[in-house]
């Protein structure tokens, strides 16, 4: 049914998917779809987000948030009746499935707040359309195709899907955000299915209007690997966008939190963040750390991901004996992002020479911050860090115990650091993304 000419938008409408929106605990792909929806409407685009809830949002109409947000419970042994369902829809999801746009009530409260909550104009949802859809493939390898509704409202102008998933928009053009191409780079660091997603980096490539990529590094990765011609792929990077009320706090009041909190003073200690895995190279950090000497602790945020046993086996085992060393590393599992900003600002160094990356937000992250880097020369981290960082070889014990020490030691090359870390991240400003987006909309023929 088409849309009357009085009820058409004025302005083109850019749709992310909802894979990693919801959310309770944030993911850096939420992240990444977030910062999306705000630089679009920055842009002056219409924003929406395609969600697969668990529930059908029509079950608590007309407050469709609820089943958006709804929390997904775990998996019970299935009926008879509920497996054929369920094999039913999956056999039947590769012929296509249809979004509904969602209302968008302030009644409904996100995980962290009204802050939490999207940077969206509308809402469309399709119940549990990531399940099936990535059932689907995985059984048939067959995608997914979608239908945006068009009796209640407009569909979206662009679709954009903020990582490989097996689903594409009918009708309308589509970007993919490919953001590493690790499973393959680095088998040994992941769980991934590796034929499955080899097959899903095929299943992109072939619908794929337009890849987008976050650094140059992962361009280079998919113009060789996957054998798409190189106009076809965009590096649009990432921006670093912390908000106001973290980033304005003072100095005595990040130092009161650091003392209070976690009994720790300002430029007194290394932090280390981010998800226990291979890639992230926790084991070769405390190995280092430990043969360095230093006597300054060392805080490590991350929970654990998968392959986690063997990056802590020497931190366990330290634990377990105790002793100074023990005492001088802090572990903690899980930190809000404002603890987390406030353990960034007030670390001597952050330490984050990961394995690969396919951007390296944390970086970028310390960098704003103010806060001095050492990370890897490997993958995207030497194009986000640039000459403000001190860099070496993430395989090289020997190396990082001697930057280590270099960094504790040297209180002018710190200082230098936060210079030039902050001068660094501004190549990496709202405006600069928000002119690679534009760019990047514009070659399917879009523009804000």
């Amino acid at each position: 049914m088409p849309i009357p000419s009085s009820e058409k938008p004025d302005r083109p409408a850019i749709c992310v998917d909802g894979f990693n929106l919801a959310a309770s605990q944030g993911t850096g792909i939420a992240t990444y779809s977030r910062n999306l929806l705000e630089a679009a409407s920055r842009l002056g685009f219409r924003t929406e987000a395609l969600f697969g809830p668990t529930l059908s949002p029509e079950s608590v109409r007309p407050f469709g948030e609820v089943a958006i947000l709804d929390p997904e419970r775990p998996a019970t042994p299935l009926r008879f009746m509920r497996k054929v369902e369920r094999d039913v829809r999956t056999r039947l999801s590769p012929f296509g499935r249809t979004a509904n746009p969602v209302a968008i009530s302030k009644d409904i409260i996100w995980p962290g707040g009204d802050a939490a909550r999207p940077r969206a104009d509308r809402f469309w949802a399709s119940d549990k359309l990531y399940f099936y859809a990535s059932r689907a493939f995985k059984k048939h390898g067959s995608g997914t195709p979608v239908t945006f509704d068009r009796r209640n409202a407009p569909p979206p102008d662009v679709m954009h899907w903020t990582t490989l998933l097996p689903l594409r928009a009918r009708d309308v053009p589509n970007i993919y955000t490919i953001h590493d191409l690790i499973p393959l780079r680095l088998p040994h660091t992941t769980l991934h299915n590796k034929p499955v997603f080899m097959a899903m980096c095929r299943e992109v490539v072939r619908h794929a209007d337009h890849i987008a990529v976050v650094s140059e590094a992962t361009r280079q990765d998919v113009i060789r690997m996957l054998g798409v011609p190189e106009d076809r792929v965009t590096n649009t990077y990432q921006a670093v966008s912390l908000p106001k009320a973290l980033t304005d706090r003072t100095e005595q009041d990040i130092v009161a939190e650091l003392e209070a909190t976690f009994q720790l003073g300002w430029s007194s200690y290394f932090l280390h963040f981010g998800a226990v895995e291979p890639k992230k190279n926790l084991g070769r950090v405390v190995e280092a750390y430990l043969a360095s000497g230093v006597t300054t602790p060392l805080v490590i945020v991350g929970g654990r991901g998968w392959l986690s046993e063997p990056e802590t086996a020497l931190l366990g085992h330290v634990k377990a004996i105790g002793g100074p060393s023990s005492d001088r590393i802090h572990v903690y599992e899980y930190m809000s992002f404002a603890a987390l900003v406030s353990l960034i600002r007030g670390a001597k160094a952050v330490l984050f020479p990961s394995l690969y990356e396919g951007f390296g937000l944390p970086v970028l992250e310390a960098m704003s911050l103010g806060t001095p880097v050492l990370t890897s020369n490997q993958g995207s981290l030497p194009e986000v860090a640039g000459d403000a960082a001190l860099q070496v070889d993430p395989y090289d014990v020997n190396a990082l115990s001697q930057a280590i020490r270099t960094i504790d030691a040297d209180a002018d090359w710190r200082t230098d650091a936060s210079i030039r870390g902050k001068t660094q991240a501004a190549l990496f400003s709202d405006d600069a993304y928000d002119a690679r987006l534009r760019a990047l909309y514009a070659k399917v023929g879009v523009s804000g």
